[in-house]
């Protein structure tokens, strides 16, 4: 478990994230970040049993709205097709309002571990900061929105074309979706347990009903709202909407492959990389007009730059944290839930940490647990103090771009945007 005793049998607990003795460089920080001719993004089978898995989430969850004397509160919000219960975790009083979610792909799971770290620490500090956040922010997590796909350790969730047509009845005898995974893809197996990339199942019009003539569509166009993950988080995030008016701030947290490096330093792997932009400016997209007035690109970029600040700030000390690089720009991808919640007007942030499961499995957990901490800690500080309007947008502009992929294979995302027509170099 994450923040306290680990389960029976299990391994020995490591340090929450906001333990600042994660700050101090520690051995083996030069070999992790040191690019190697071996590093490879071909899966392979790792344990994954140090990471949170679906009960202790619910177990951690229910301790820590206990402990935090119901300063975060816990709600089931839906569950997922296999039936598991997906969890949001709700902290502060604020009119600002933060929506964060992770592990929407199942074998990304360092984002889950930092949010339940950072659910404990804002809902039972009584430092300055803590107070300040739970005073002008509401911050809403949803630290495991696929966990079917969490269970399995793979990207997709758990879901039959069968089961599609049964809740949509309108779409049977069309042809399913392109993001419908039934084979063998990037070693998982598929072909016994079919499911979906979750993350290209959103659409801008939160209203949307699934229709048989926008299907098998394409990475670049929409998607249906065909998952009940994706229908979840849809779900809250209007009724956010309706309870506030906007949702402020959307951050989605990712992992990416193991063996990027950095653009001016060939010989380092990126820690994590970050961005804000997603789609293409609506303004000048026929069939976007209407949400034109909403985007707020400039926002998206500030929320970055602090992301950013901070772990530079913290590279002083760790220079692991620094190793921070833009994820490929020029993405129109109005089907994921970053580029859907774009569009319909709230600043947004994506994180992209060093390697899945399958290519890293818990090597280096607790420094990209706490490089998310850190980067999570530094947006909503400039959220809820307003210094996030003061910082120039065209500091994002100055990040430096991802290097390339050195090792052997091509990772999953990597495959989506090249499918996709997206520029990775």
């Amino acid at each position: 478990m994450v923040g306290s005793a680990a389960p029976p049998g299990g391994p020995a607990d490591q340090p929450p994230a906001w333990s600042t003795a994660l700050d101090r460089a520690q051995a083996g920080d030069e070999a992790f970040v040191a690019a190697t001719s071996q590093c490879s993004e071909t899966p392979r089978e790792l344990p994954v049993h140090e990471f949170t898995d679906h009960r202790e989430l619910g177990v951690e969850l229910d301790r820590i709205e206990r402990v935090s004397d119901g300063a975060v509160d816990v709600e089931q919000v839906g569950r997922s097709n296999r039936g598991r219960e997906i969890w949001s975790a709700r902290v502060g009083t604020g009119d600002t309002v933060v929506l964060l979610t992770s592990e929407i792909h199942g074998n990304e799971k360092v984002g889950t571990d930092a949010l339940v770290d950072l659910l404990e620490w804002v809902g039972t500090s009584g430092s300055r900061k803590a107070r300040q956040w739970r005073e002008e922010l509401t911050i809403v997590a949803i630290p495991k929105m696929n966990p079917d796909g969490a269970e399995l350790d793979r990207r997709g969730n758990d879901q039959t074309w069968a089961e599609v047509t049964a809740r949509h009845p309108q779409l049977r005898g069309s042809e399913p979706s392109w993001n419908y995974y039934a084979r063998s893809l990037q070693g998982d197996d598929y072909t016994q347990r079919p499911g979906f990339d979750t993350n290209r199942d959103y659409h801008p019009d939160l209203s949307y009903v699934p229709q048989p003539e926008d299907l098998p569509g394409s990475s670049a166009g929409t998607g249906w709202y065909l998952t009940p993950e994706a229908s979840t988080v849809r779900d809250v995030y209007r009724g956010l909407q309706a309870e506030f008016g906007e949702v402020d701030t959307y951050v989605d947290l990712h992992h990416q492959g193991a063996c990027y490096v950095m653009p001016d330093d060939p010989d380092e792997f990126v820690t994590l990389s970050i961005s804000g932009q997603f789609v293409a400016d609506p303004a000048t997209k026929p069939g976007y007009e209407q949400y034109a007035d909403d985007y707020d690109l400039d926002y998206s970029k500030q929320l970055n730059v602090a992301v950013d600040r901070a772990l530079q700030a913290a590279a002083l000390r760790r220079p692991l944290f620094g190793n921070v690089t833009l994820y490929p720009q020029g993405i129109d991808l109005p089907g994921t839930g970053l580029g859907s919640f774009a569009l319909n007007g709230s600043g947004t942030v994506l994180f992209e940490v060093r390697g899945q499961t399958q290519t890293l499995g818990q090597q280096q957990r607790a420094a990209l647990t706490r490089s998310v901490f850190i980067g999570l800690d530094g947006m909503l500080t400039a959220v809820a103090s307003g210094a996030v309007e003061q910082i120039d947008p065209a500091e994002y502009d100055r990040i430096p771009p991802r290097g390339p992929n050195v090792g052997v294979g091509e990772e999953e995302d990597a495959r989506v945007l090249r499918q996709a027509g997206v520029p990775l170099d």
